[in-house]
């Protein structure tokens, strides 16, 4: 026996995976975790078995839910499916999952659409924080078609717009969780932060590297990851996230001075696996790091005068733009606002079947109860 699970599956950025209704699923933490297993078929290098696509970004699930915050419209977890292993990381955000919780919201009638566009109050259920998301929705029906590229996903599609505010120590506490805006980590400068995502940032040519690598090279270079490892393993502990052996989070940064025209070049690793792009609210945090003065970022960012600040962070497939608000003195400013431009499209609606003794549905649960 199995049992069906229903599901949207949808892109959001350059991601993409199941989304559910949270009533939809075992309330159960554990529980829900070895159905969403099931569901992408991990841990294996392939996940033959399941809807994961065998790569970070295609391991990826969001549950959206009624909001336990007056001041937001859903809940929004997301949850990180090792491919390999079998882990259900939750505490991370992902904004690019984020990009399609508003159109999943308002199809599945959780929020009403206005004619024109609806914004969507998300709360962040993995950090507490909050994210403003713009939809089309001409006619009150959430359009796809659209004009709008980023990088990393062919063709064009409809902007979503989405503001992030207050992100600074989501995860760690503080902006900068050791009071440093650089530290050595095993011998590596290093720019310890937290503004929506905890990152761990370094110059590539610390780690006798150029930053300018391909993901292929980035993937095959075992000594370099063993060593990202070891910093990212002692970085948790100094950012007050404890033992971070298996969780997906700090998110490791390989820095270099921009060659195409950007704001500073990245590289990054999700934690163990070279990115193809960059994630959206690492990209946050990273462009944070090129307006403060002292931090492994600043030295090779080109910023952009004035109190708005557009940043083009390079990385392996093109641009991920940051608009930040950013108040104060050069020496200590304050970063106000984040905007990013994202989109999001329904790839398919139906049902997941997961092993019944997995989980055998809440209709058998209410039944065993009664």
């Amino acid at each position: 026996m199995q049992t069906p699970i229903p599901c949207v599956f949808m892109r959001g950025g350059t991601s993409r995976g199941p989304f559910f209704l949270a009533s939809d699923l075992p309330d159960d933490p554990e529980t829900r975790d070895n159905a969403l297993l099931a569901v992408m078929g991990s841990p294996d290098d392939r996940q033959i078995d399941g809807l994961g696509g065998a790569d970070p970004l295609t391991s990826k699930v969001a549950i959206v839910g009624p909001p336990t915050r007056t001041d937001c419209d859903v809940d929004y977890l997301f949850a990180q499916v090792v491919v390999n292993e079998a882990v259900v990381d939750v505490s991370p955000n992902c904004g690019n999952m984020l990009a399609g919780v508003g159109p999943f919201a308002i199809e599945q009638g959780l929020i009403p659409a206005n004619d024109g566009e609806t914004e969507v109050r998300i709360h962040m259920v993995n950090s507490g924080d909050k994210a403003v998301a713009r939809i089309l929705t001409p006619g009150g029906r959430v359009q796809y078609q659209g004009e709008a590229r980023i990088d990393g996903v062919p063709g064009s599609a409809a902007p979503i717009m989405i503001d992030v505010e207050d992100t600074a120590g989501s995860f760690c506490g503080a902006l900068f969780p050791t009071g440093n805006r650089a530290d050595v980590v095993d011998g590596v400068e290093c720019s310890l932060m937290d503004n929506g995502m905890p990152v761990v940032a370094m110059r590539a040519a610390d780690l006798g590297r150029t930053g300018y690598e391909t993901r292929d090279e980035l993937n095959a270079d075992a000594e370099l990851k063993e060593r990202i490892e070891r910093i990212r393993l002692q970085a948790g502990h100094l950012m007050n996230l404890g033992d971070v052996t298996d969780n997906v989070v700090p998110k490791m940064f390989l820095l270099a001075p921009p060659v195409s025209g950007g704001a500073i070049c990245t590289r990054s690793y999700i934690p163990k696996v070279a990115h193809a792009s960059i994630g959206v609210l690492a990209a946050v945090t990273v462009a944070t790091a090129a307006v403060f003065p002292g931090t492994t970022a600043y030295g090779y960012a080109v910023r952009p005068e004035g109190a708005r600040k557009q940043l083009e962070l390079e990385h392996p497939t093109g641009y991920f733009t940051v608009e930040l608000e950013v108040s104060g003195g050069e020496d200590e400013p304050r970063v106000e606002r984040a905007a990013l431009l994202r989109t999001a499209r329904k790839l398919m609606e139906g049902e997941v079947f997961v092993p019944s003794e997995v989980w055998a549905g809440k209709d058998a649960l209410a039944g065993a109860i009664a």
